[in-house]
């Protein structure tokens, strides 16, 4: 008989139904007392109120009552551990020392000696108010687009105005980052002049300038600014069909993590296979990016001992206290349960969606933290502030730097960022549900878990992707972004 009983860690007392189950379903001596959807967790042993539950080796929360074994463990029973701010210890020095490697891939190498993996045009608004006139003018470039040109996209935005403080800041950094993106060969700067992050306030935070590769449109300043812009990216075209794809060491590869709309196989299959995969970057000298901060919490303490030093350990504890003092802020608990999805998947406390989290992160070295909108400056596992909130995340990833954004998910969703993004499933029937969103299918690993194989395939994937090779959601046009926002709107 095949096993429908799933245990991840032999420390577990519980493990996960691999389809529904029914009351009285019998099986390795135990016997179901209650029905099991999908991916939930069944209890392998008695336990007293107040005793831990322990998935991936780790407590993921408390029992509220007496519990027999054969019984459902979800939000009606079981009860998280996590309480507010924490006293981390530090331990010990990790080193990172990255091997040499000979894998390549082919990208475009701009004057800055950053690496694109796309060579296309982006239009970036620095205001709402001119929002459409991004969006018509990515209309009017199509006819333009040749060859050697992968694109011409609008990134629009409801900010850029009527803002304070860091919000205002946050605003002004992530367009910065995403007009310096290398797989923007060429940027329009759209403005409408009179806003308070007009073009010669965020030229304060672009560093260095290339005028042939960054115009700026002010449509207050012109007659006919969809003319003019028109006019521009002509011109942005002819200069991004001066790159031609070359070979690049793996070494300059930035690769970004995201998960959304997870179930309980994501820290399995999907999240642990990228773990793997982060490993054998990492072991090469490429960069990684983790970030949602709130999905961190209760498995931050196995992140924080992977720091390569005592400085990358601080910023790691004041990054985890600062978003948890970030919450009090605003009179909110920092331990609430998953998102509905999560919780329908399978999912019931934080720490348990957050040790799954973390999986991407396999065991490679914490070399980095970075604050919201700060570009990577270490080689490694990079841990980045910032919300888990889908949008705003793989928005925070691509102005970090990703080229690539692996999404792991195992409810599907086919959100898309600036950057080439990979989606991969956390189990098959998902895969085979939704084949025009899921790129690489994790799902197998439950039936067959050769993590070698399926780690090299997926990091065969990412180099082909990182060389051209377009992701589902690129071929369907799905690319937005979001900007992170938490004051007063004038």
């Amino acid at each position: 008989m095949v096993n429908k009983l799933f245990k991840i860690n032999e420390n577990d007392n519980v493990a996960i139904a691999l389809e529904e189950l029914k009351k009285g379903y019998q099986e390795q001596g135990i016997t179901l007392l209650d029905d099991i959807p999908f991916g939930h967790k069944v209890l392998l042993c008695d336990l007293k109120k107040g005793d831990n539950v322990i998935k991936y080796s780790n407590p993921i929360g408390h029992l509220i009552e007496d519990t027999p074994k054969g019984s459902h463990i979800h939000e009606h029973n079981l009860k998280t551990n996590l309480s507010d701010i924490i006293e981390y210890k530090y331990e010990k020095d990790n080193p990172y020392v990255p091997q040499r490697s000979d894998l390549t891939f082919q990208g475009y190498v701009r004057p800055d000696g950053k690496v694109g993996t796309r060579n296309e045009i982006w239009i970036i608004p620095t205001v709402g108010c001119v929002n459409k006139t991004a969006q018509r003018l990515e209309k009017l470039g199509q006819p333009f687009v040749t060859e050697g040109c992968d694109g011409v996209y609008s990134y629009t935005h409801p900010f850029g105005c009527s803002q304070l403080g860091d919000d205002q800041e946050n605003t002004r950094k992530i367009l910065a980052a995403l007009v310096n993106h290398p797989n923007a060969a060429g940027v329009l700067v759209v403005s409408l002049g009179c806003e308070n992050t007009n073009v010669e306030t965020l030229k304060k935070y672009l560093g260095d300038i290339d005028e042939n590769r960054v115009k700026f449109l002010v449509t207050q300043d012109c007659e006919d600014e969809l003319l003019e812009g028109e006019r521009l990216i002509s011109e942005l075209i002819d200069y991004a069909l001066t790159f031609k794809r070359q070979s690049v060491p793996i070494d300059k590869l930035i690769v970004g993590y995201k998960c959304g709309g997870s179930d309980a196989f994501s820290g399995v299959t999907s999240n642990a296979l990228c773990g793997r995969l982060t490993d054998k970057l990492t072991s090469f000298g490429a960069t990684t990016i983790l970030t949602e901060v709130p999905e961190m919490f209760g498995a931050e303490h196995l992140l924080m001992q992977r720091a390569e030093n005592e400085k990358v350990f601080n910023d790691a504890v004041n990054m985890i206290n600062g978003f948890k003092n970030y919450f009090f802020s605003h009179n909110q608990q920092c331990y609430e349960n998953p998102s509905p999805g999560n919780h329908d998947g399978g999912l019931t406390t934080l720490e348990e969606k957050s040790l799954g989290c973390i999986q991407k992160g396999g065991k490679a070295v914490v070399t980095g933290v970075l604050e919201y909108g700060e570009s990577v400056k270490s080689k490694g596992l990079n841990l980045l502030t910032g919300p888990g909130n889908d949008i705003v995340s793989i928005t925070n990833l691509t102005a970090a730097g990703a080229q690539i954004i692996l999404f792991t998910t195992g409810r599907g969703t086919p959100l898309g960022a600036p950057v080439p993004t990979v989606k991969i499933s956390s189990n098959s029937a998902l895969a085979e549900k939704k084949k025009n969103w899921i790129d690489f299918n994790a799902g197998e690993l439950i039936t067959n878990p050769d993590f070698d194989k399926m780690s090299g395939d997926l990091l065969d994937l990412v180099i082909k992707t990182a060389s051209g090779e377009k992701t589902k959601t690129e071929l369907n046009g799905y690319r937005e972004i979001s900007i992170f926002k938490d004051g007063v709107i004038m």
